[in-house]
């Protein structure tokens, strides 16, 4: 078998060349923040970008979907220097966030030794994270991020891997017994769809036969509201592409739908929300209906168009 290498890109700003209009941007998007996520352990939603802290601004202020505390991300294409350093005290006492999150490029020694210091040394509450971002490629593929957590509070893995194992979060227990019950739904009734193991993350994919896009069904139980999206992760032509196409789908629909894109970002998504009473579990069966109708008529409306664009 022959495999490929793995080939780093040092510079990246080849790919984002601006930190606040390209790489916040980016990492504000809501799978790339799962993926920011996964890294560290935790479940992250946006609040906003650019968040005000008196004069100056957070690049990203999120919460953890299981607790609701508050996170900042402060970002850095370079090498940590004393002055980010300074910011992220700065941008969490104003917020009053329980976890910080200082993205770069590099982490000299002398800033990791002063994050695990502030780890040793502050409220077991504060969790400060040091993570450096990275670009891959095998061959001609396309470049890939890897997060890489550099400097985390003492005993960080064995919590999360504790917690996860013994004491799931009740957001957590709740979205995996959603969708356990949603793949079950799946299972009996529709077969067109490929069921996959439920998670206890906010968000259940299902696969319309095109890897350029799938359809993602959400719960989000702090604003409690649930959503069907057709994601498209980069694809700016497909969405170009159905979007010429938006009132025959609309119209095929029966409804309108919430059409997201961005110049910053390289995914888009079309969307339809419903305010739901996700945490009353005798709700779940008219949630789980909605949620299935809705996929299912994306399905019609979508799958044959996205395999179609050329």
């Amino acid at each position: 078998m022959k495999l490929g290498k793995l080939e780093k890109i040092k510079d990246l700003r080849s790919v984002w060349k601006h930190e606040a209009t390209d790489f916040t941007t980016w990492l504000s998007d809501e799978e790339n923040l799962a993926t920011l996520g996964e890294e560290i352990g935790i479940d992250i939603e946006l609040l906003s970008t650019e968040a005000k802290t008196g004069s100056f601004s957070t690049d990203i202020l999120a919460v953890e979907a299981n607790t609701n505390n508050k996170i900042i991300i402060e970002n850095q294409l370079e090498a940590t220097d004393h002055d980010h350093l300074g910011k992220i005290i700065t941008y969490a006492s104003g917020h009053d966030a329980k976890t910080i999150i200082w993205i770069v490029k590099e982490a000299r020694e002398e800033h990791r030794q002063a994050i695990d210091w502030l780890n040793e040394h502050t409220d077991e509450e504060i969790n400060i994270f040091l993570c450096k971002i990275e670009l891959w490629k095998i061959g001609n593929s396309e470049i890939a991020p890897k997060f890489q957590v550099v400097s985390s509070p003492n005993n960080w893995s064995k919590t999360v891997k504790r917690s996860l194992d013994n004491e799931m979060s009740a957001t957590a227990m709740l979205q995996y017994d959603y969708w356990t019950k949603v793949k079950d739904e799946i299972d009996k009734n529709y077969p067109t769809f490929n069921s996959r193991k439920p998670i206890g993350q906010h968000w259940y994919d299902i696969a319309i036969g095109s890897s350029l896009a799938n359809i993602s069904l959400h719960v989000i139980a702090r604003r409690n509201e649930i959503k069907v999206v057709l994601w498209i992760p980069d694809s700016k032509e497909l969405f170009d592409y159905l979007y010429n196409m938006k009132d025959e789908i609309e119209s095929q629909l029966g409804y309108e739908l919430d059409w997201i894109s961005s110049d910053n970002n390289k995914s888009s998504s079309i969307v339809i929300v419903k305010n739901a009473d996700v945490h009353n579990e005798f709700k779940w069966d008219e949630n789980i209906k909605w949620h299935l109708t809705k996929a299912s008529e994306f399905y019609e409306a979508f799958s044959e168009r996205v395999k179609n664009f050329k």
